[in-house]
């Protein structure tokens, strides 16, 4: 399924000349409390001394201020009014962990993950007790992490018992950084209600290593500043990897492990409730290529209890291939989604809803076949992404259509309800390509129709 891009390069540049800032002086929510690790060990400020450099260890849980942790939903982990920093903000295995004044630098950025890592995205290591030492004074240090019972760690939530992310997460349209004008997510929240976006898209760098685009880095960026922005309206971002154009990770990664590793480097980064898998492409044609990608995704799911994998992936009129759907059910990976692209079918003058609508019962019955489900089970695994106004074929989707897509998902209780894009969500003004619909309509029309999906 084609989906217009402007060639990486001209996007990079664009970006670079933009300047990529992240706002780091707003106030956080922050849940308070202690953080034990192993023997039962609580992180503790040596001393309770609040100078710079102030070594940070284990000790016996004393609840005292050196030990009442505030951890912030902007990544920081504070205690006597100074955050939980890495020494010269190193990257190596063994650097310390110390007390330094709040500067929203990486080395004061962490993520609590699921499976109780806390992990610092810059050097993509874990808080490690040194020499898997639960003894009174054990400093602090990051290494690879590894699983060992001296990286895991009981924290408090970040935000502590605050809202979780309001909104439906099942409808969470495409936004994409990349070029065309984005538009800023907190605008389309409070016009729609919409309070999730699928990011889109990260990709290789040329080997194993996540990037956005494959250039833009995880962490201090534009596409992070947009996950800050929205969550700081009460929503939450589900990053796609994959898409149209640019260097796969599921090609690029060598085997199921290291494939693995760069979703979970992407999962660590944010703290992340859900993830996409774009399918598009003809990389993903090759039957080890669809192997390595279920593989990882299973080791994703046991690896993040609770964490979503949606797969979006292309259909014909009548329903999708089934081979990627068979191989997963048959390897035991459960997806929550199974979404197609209902568009790209050639030809105009459809009615596009009612194509949809056929699409997606063939998806339907290829994930009740494959997994054994019943009609209603097999539904809510189900999703449809579709493309608002005209397509790359000239095919033309109207509110209309996603009138009709919107009443098929509430009746049948579809797991995903998205659409690329809300870049498109806008009548054109003489943009290039991805920057509107090509019909009349108002601005995030397409968003505010599908935003009153309520599962």
């Amino acid at each position: 399924m084609h989906r217009t891009r402007l060639p990486l390069t001209l996007a990079l540049l664009a970006l670079t000349a933009a300047g990529l800032t992240v706002a780091t002086d707003a106030p956080a929510e922050a849940a308070t409390g202690r953080i034990t690790g192993i023997g039962g060990k609580c992180v503790d400020v040596a001393g309770a001394a609040s100078a710079n450099g102030t070594p940070v260890q284990l000790y016996d849980c004393n609840d005292t201020a050196a030990q009442n942790w505030d951890v912030g939903t902007d990544g920081t982990i504070k205690a006597l009014g100074k955050c939980l920093d890495v020494t010269s903000a190193g990257t190596a295995n063994g650097t310390a962990i110390q007390l330094w004044d709040c500067n929203g630098s990486a080395a004061q950025r962490w993520t609590v993950t699921a499976a109780r890592d806390i992990v610092n995205p810059q050097a993509d290591k874990c808080l490690d007790a040194t020499g898997n030492s639960s003894a009174n004074g054990t400093r602090l240090q990051i290494w690879t992490c590894t699983g060992a019972a001296n990286q895991k760690w009981t924290a408090p939530p970040a935000g502590g018992t605050g809202p979780a992310p309001g909104g439906n997460m099942a409808v969470a349209p495409y936004l994409y950084n990349g070029w065309g004008s984005p538009p800023s997510p907190t605008t389309v929240m409070n016009a729609t209600g919409v309070k999730w976006f699928t990011l889109a898209f990260v990709l290789s760098n040329g080997y194993c290593n996540p990037q956005w685009d494959g250039g833009r880095p995880l962490v201090g960026g534009v596409d992070q500043q947009t996950v800050n922005t929205v969550r700081a309206a009460g929503g939450d971002v589900i990053p796609s990897f994959g898409g149209w154009s640019g260097n796969k990770l599921e090609s690029s990664c060598s085997s199921a492990g290291e494939l693995a590793a760069a979703y979970q480097k992407v999962i660590n980064a944010y703290g992340l409730k859900a993830i996409d898998i774009d399918i598009e492409a003809a990389a993903y044609d090759s039957p080890t290529v669809q192997q390595r990608t279920v593989d990882a995704l299973k080791t994703v799911k046991a690896n993040n209890p609770g964490i979503k994998v949606y797969v979006t992936f292309g259909t014909g009129q009548n329903g999708p291939d089934t081979s990627l759907v068979n191989r997963a059910a048959a390897a035991g990976l459960t997806v929550d989604s199974w979404t197609i692209m209902p568009f790209n079918f050639g030809g105009n003058g459809q009615n596009m809803g009612t194509l949809t609508v056929r699409a997606a019962e063939g998806l339907k019955t290829a994930v009740k076949n494959a997994y054994g489900y019943g009609d209603d089970q097999a539904y809510r695994h189900t999703g449809i992404s579709s493309m608002n106004g005209v397509t790359d074929v000239g095919e033309t989707i109207t509110q209309a259509d996603f009138r009709t897509i919107l009443a098929y998902a509430q009746q049948r209780h579809l797991a995903r309800l998205t659409f690329w894009s809300v870049n498109r969500d806008r009548p054109c003004t003489g943009g290039g390509a991805d920057t509107c619909s090509g019909i009349g309509q108002q601005n995030w029309e397409f968003t505010r129709i599908l935003a009153a999906y309520n599962g």
